[in-house]
């Protein structure tokens, strides 16, 4: 059966609706009842970061080195989550998915392993946030936010409280980073608007080209930031290393963010 341009190979039903595994030209792909990519995988590379916005969620690498604790809200195919736990031996991750038919389906189609440095929770993120803030402080070096249905943007996540309560998470020196959609200007702006007046605009936003995709990043006080100068550094590295293309994230940071970039990073 032919779906979004492509074969559909699996469907299947949860409470909250519809998930969709298509492929095309050599590409699997998640859907939540719509057109819009929730993940991708390349079927030839499998352990390659293949979505856009997945990719330039990784330019916190810009700015710190790898991280020993990790919290990512929404789970999706998994990509990020292999993605961390191929590269970074020493990193432990907590996932909290609300869906427990989306973490299966990344098992089962997406090659999500079983591993003793991954932890899934079936929950609200925005809900665990707020509740493990109240008991818990400084406990992440890296939040990783991508939380969407076929709708958009989860209710639970953007608000001031829920920024709060990940910040309260976050150790001295760690930083979130967040998936958000820049073509919904209102709803993209309050989010902006929040998360820059928790992080006293320590804050930075990535817009993924020829997507719809801003992600931005936010900086923990006094978390140390990399100078200019050692950023142009670690870009080649970066990019030689993990085969991401780190020039064109630090480009793109420095046009869409003039007066925060000069600001916040020092020449």
């Amino acid at each position: 059966m032919r779906k979004y341009q492509g074969q559909l190979v699996h469907q299947s039903f949860d409470e909250e609706g519809i998930i969709e595994i298509v492929e095309s030209e050599g590409v699997r792909a998640l859907h939540f009842g719509s057109s819009s990519r929730q993940s991708s995988m390349l079927l030839t590379d499998p352990d390659q970061l293949h979505s856009l916005y997945a990719r330039a969620m990784m330019a916190w690498l810009l700015f710190k080195d790898p991280p020993g604790d990790v919290l990512m809200i929404g789970l999706g195919g998994g990509s990020l989550a292999k993605f961390l736990l191929q590269h970074f031996e020493d990193c432990k991750i907590k996932v909290v998915e609300y869906r427990r038919g989306v973490v299966k389906i990344a098992r089962s189609h997406f090659d999500l392993p079983l591993d003793s440095r991954l932890k899934i929770k079936i929950g609200d993120g925005g809900h665990y946030i707020r509740q493990k803030s109240l008991t818990a402080s400084e406990s992440y070096d890296l939040l990783m936010i991508d939380a969407f249905d076929h709708e958009g943007m989860s209710d639970s996540i953007g608000g001031e409280a829920f920024f709060d309560g990940c910040k309260n998470l976050l150790n001295p020196d760690g930083m979130l980073a967040i998936n958000l959609w820049g073509t919904d200007k209102a709803l993209f702006q309050d989010v902006a608007w929040h998360l820059g007046r928790v992080f006293d605009w320590r804050l930075l936003f990535l817009p993924v080209r020829g997507r719809g995709n801003v992600i931005g990043f936010a900086f923990n006080n006094p978390m140390p930031l990399p100078t200019q100068k050692e950023l142009r550094g670690r870009m080649q590295l970066l990019e030689n290393k993990y085969h991401l293309e780190f020039p064109v994230f630090l480009q793109d940071l420095k046009r869409n963010n003039r007066t925060l970039f000069n600001r916040i990073i020092k020449p």
